[in-house]
């Protein structure tokens, strides 16, 4: 998966996928942070499941 939710690769059941977009949603800022973080070799921050 994309941050923006596009599929890269392999598939997922719909239900599944649809989950995995809300979640994406919902942290989108905390992802792209923790992309900048990446890019930079530093450490992630975890970023809660969803609920």
């Amino acid at each position: 998966m994309s941050v923006d939710g596009a599929v890269l690769a392999g598939d997922l059941e719909p239900r599944a996928l649809g989950l995995v977009l809300d979640w994406a949603r919902a942290h989108r800022d905390d992802l792209l942070a923790n992309w900048e973080r990446a890019r930079q070799n530093q450490p992630l921050v975890a970023i809660p499941p969803l609920q």
